[in-house]
């Protein structure tokens, strides 16, 4: 199909309401519009350089979790939690109880993403996968009373305070096996040949357009970005994350989505989609290439100036990047040192300017690694 001629859907007659029938999408898409060409191009060249640069940074996977976390926390703030990234990695007992529900949504979002990338070593991106990472998603906090991991057995809708006044009526409960079904097919059909940035970005969309859960949609939706590009080999580590590029250009996002909707604009989505690939990349590299100087230049001007504490110094700095937050029971349980030994440490890093102190308490101190965490705020 050109997309030029491409049909979104239709709007069907509920109970006092409409809402709207996607089209199916398991078939080809083809264009002649250049601009896509060119934007698809260059996107491609940038998840390149990301999947490049990681594989020469010294242990991706401790940099992986700082980007998980960036991405849970930005993803549930689309959503309206107000989490950031330092309460997010730190216990869930050290969390003001008003803000606990918020901590359990990043947190759980964090696993979720973990586990579905663990389990594309044995699962193929399906509908099985999708609802058993809804299922982590939602186990607590907020959503757990949504049925998670379940697909929705009633009518749902986006903006508005009920049906009546919804901005967006997604397609009835009883539509959701076909399309859900027709959504998978597409993601795996081998004899369509589309780009793969061009395949999950059509996906998304439809996802969204489906809105297959009573809560959740946009967070698993997201995901579902990074989960096709690992399983599919584009992205050789999780380290694509694009809920940055949506909350930032957040109206343009739904507008776009609504776009095609209402005028079947699937080119200027396609547009937008790749535009966010390609900004989304070329920070991620950048931020890998702010991570390894800040690691270099920490060891050469600070830990090898430490003496006898260099040695257990860099043991720590090495944690520091996967766990920016910590006690000095932390840093014990870290370095094996003892308790005296380990506050020597951490005192040696206090006058570095390494980590700096954020409770201004005598006792039960944390502290965090302040230049590191600037890097995902």
């Amino acid at each position: 199909m050109n997309i030029a001629d491409y049909k979104a859907g239709t709007w069907r007659k509920g109970y006092q309401y409409q809402y709207f029938l996607p089209e199916k999408i398991n078939h080809s898409f083809v264009w002649a519009d250049e601009g896509i060409n060119e934007l698809l191009e260059k996107a491609s060249l940038r998840l390149g350089e990301l999947n490049s640069f990681s594989r020469f940074v010294p242990d991706p996977d401790m940099f992986i979790k700082m980007h998980i976390f960036k991405e849970a926390v930005t993803s549930s703030r689309i959503e309206g939690t107000q989490t950031n990234i330092e309460e997010a990695i730190i216990e869930e007992r050290e969390i003001n109880p008003e803000k606990r529900d918020d901590w359990r949504e990043v947190n759980n979002y964090v696993t979720a993403m973990n586990i579905a990338i663990e389990e594309l070593k044995t699962l193929p991106l399906s509908n099985r996968l999708i609802r058993n990472t809804h299922k982590i998603l939602l186990s607590s906090g907020r959503g757990e009373h949504k049925n998670p991991g379940e697909v929705r057995k009633s009518q749902n809708w986006i903006g508005g305070a009920s049906l009546a006044d919804a901005l967006f009526i997604p397609p009835a409960h009883t539509e959701l096996p076909d399309l859900l079904g027709d959504l998978e097919l597409f993601l795996h059909n081998t004899d369509i040949k589309i780009p793969h940035l061009i395949r999950i970005a059509i996906a998304h969309y439809q996802f969204e357009t489906i809105h297959p859960f009573l809560d959740g949609n946009g967070r698993i939706g997201r995901l579902l970005i990074t989960l096709y590009l690992v399983s599919e080999g584009v992205l050789e580590k999780p380290l694509l994350y694009l809920s940055e590029f949506f909350e930032k250009n957040k109206t343009l996002y739904y507008d776009n989505l609504e776009l095609v909707r209402t005028k079947n604009d699937i080119g200027q989505w396609l547009k937008f989609f790749l535009t966010g690939v390609i900004q989304t990349a070329e920070n991620g590299v950048s931020t890998l290439h702010k991570i390894t100087d800040l690691k270099a230049t920490i060891e050469r001007e600070k830990i090898l100036t430490m003496g006898k504490r260099a040695k257990q110094g860099s043991v720590l700095l090495h944690a520091l990047f996967s766990k920016p937050v910590v006690t000095t029971k932390d840093v014990q349980n870290i370095t094996g040192l003892s308790p005296k030994a380990a506050n020597d440490l951490v005192q040696a890093f206090l006058t570095a300017d390494i980590l700096k102190e954020t409770t201004g308490y005598q006792r039960n101190r944390v502290f965090s690694f302040e230049d590191y965490l600037r890097l995902f705020r």
